[in-house]
């Protein structure tokens, strides 16, 4: 990804995650913003863009982070929004074990709290090891949790998929998390 793709990548998860309301866009109940008004919008706030360049983001993005209508016409994010959306994902049954990457400085809380979305709407986890490192090495050295699904679903936790293949729960309580053995 180059490093413009990268800022528009980046200006993108701000207003279909975060802030739609940074340039005065509409996102409907499931989060879908009509491309037109996006780039019109991106445009009058000091960020230009053409179709050629959101398009370019949405397939060249290696986390695959937003999708297009079946039309062309609107986008999203595929998860880790703050505000309110509907991503119309039905309960699914996940893989036996999920993974989680985070920082080592976080493991303390994890310890006495288990896993929570915070400011998100969910929790994320990743179905394979190497993901969840290369999700979190962006922010320092990875500290990935082995995360008992099979067990969760069981007791009564609901799992979705994204899209992109991101697995999203409410919480994680700790007696669910594997951690590794470290000292926190």
């Amino acid at each position: 990804m180059t490093h413009d793709t990268m800022k528009v990548s980046k200006f993108l998860s701000l207003v279909l995650r975060h802030k739609p309301e940074h340039i005065r866009l509409t996102l409907d109940r499931e989060g879908w913003a009509d491309i037109d008004e996006l780039i019109a919008r991106a445009g009058t706030h000091g960020m230009p863009l053409t179709r050629e360049t959101v398009l370019r983001v949405v397939e060249t993005s290696d986390k695959q982070r937003f999708a297009l209508d079946q039309a062309g016409q609107r986008i999203r994010a595929n998860q880790g929004h703050s505000i309110d959306v509907d991503l119309g994902l039905e309960p699914r049954e996940p893989p036996p074990i999920l993974f989680h990457g985070t920082a080592t400085t976080a493991i303390a809380s994890i310890r006495g709290k288990g896993l929570h979305a915070a400011t998100r709407q969910h929790v994320h986890l990743s179905p394979d090891e190497a993901t969840a490192i290369k999700v979190r090495r962006r922010h320092g050295p990875p500290v990935v949790l082995r995360i008992d699904a099979a067990r969760m679903r069981t007791a009564g936790h609901e799992f979705f998929c994204s899209t992109n293949g991101v697995w999203l729960t409410d919480s994680v309580p700790t007696e669910f998390i594997e951690f590794p053995n470290e000292k926190a």
